[in-house]
């Protein structure tokens, strides 16, 4: 990872007004980059993801994170300059992955960055990079104080029920990490009052719930399987259980 922010666009013109415009307003010295890829050998593309810390002291609640991709034409010499901002990183990444930049040159960010808290965070942030345009963003909010959290308000056009998903990431600034959690809603009034009232848990996305209830019939099963073969006083055990029902089911990936 480079120490200094630095596109090499000197001998380049920009191929539209808006990457002249976005080329001109940009200032390297408040990011601190998070990710990068630089495709080689010819260096025609540049993906970065980074933390604006100039945001902090700006609009309360604006995305500190930014996304930001610039591609050169090495034939015309000219460039495209492409930035947007996003709520977390996983958001970040996802725009950076449609625009063509391998996820596994982006997913990792920078040891200086807070670490997912436990397994359920990664998950869900996997599934945010890899989402495309499933999820589309209708708010944000951003505290870097007390309370540390990061809230995304988006509608899932694959839900079957409650399509209105929070993705709610929570701050530990002494163990420097972080949980990320999806909760669903059946409309947007009721998302935006959980967000004000905050006096229940954030309510689980109803196939997370379905997947629970499949374990707990499947664990049930095996108990039950189990006692049927223990032996009665009196009476000869029974012969050992096929294979198939030994076999204890595989946990399954609730978040």
């Amino acid at each position: 990872m480079s120490s200094e922010l630095d596109f090499r666009l000197d001998d380049f013109e920009p191929a539209d007004a808006d990457s002249e415009y976005a080329e001109q307003r940009f200032w390297a010295g408040d990011l601190t980059v998070l990710a990068e890829h630089h495709t080689t050998p010819n260096g025609s593309h540049d993906f970065v993801l980074a933390h604006d810390g100039s945001v902090t002291w700006g609009v309360p609640g604006e995305p500190q994170i930014r996304a930001i991709k610039v591609a050169r034409d090495l034939n015309q010499n000219t460039f495209t300059f492409d930035s947007t901002y996003h709520s977390t990183v996983s958001f970040a990444q996802n725009w950076l992955i449609e625009r063509g930049c391998p996820p596994e040159r982006i997913s990792q960010v920078g040891n200086d960055f807070m670490k997912p808290a436990d397994d359920r965070t990664a998950r869900v942030e996997q599934k945010l990079r890899t989402s495309g345009d499933r999820y589309k963003v209708l708010d944000s909010y951003t505290s870097d104080f007390d309370p540390c959290e990061t809230w995304t308000l988006t509608r899932d056009s694959l839900a079957a029920q409650a399509p209105m998903r929070i993705f709610l990431e929570e701050g530990d600034f002494d163990a420097h990490t972080y949980t990320m959690r999806e909760g669903a809603f059946a409309d947007e009034d009721a998302a935006r009052h959980w967000l004000d009232d905050r006096s229940t848990a954030l309510p689980q996305p109803p196939e997370y719930r379905g997947d629970a209830a499949v374990l707990r019939t499947r664990a049930a099963l095996t108990r039950s399987a189990g006692a049927s073969a223990i032996p009665k006083a009196g009476l000869d055990a029974p012969s050992a259980p096929s294979a198939g029902t030994a076999q204890r089911p595989n946990p399954g990936r609730s978040m």
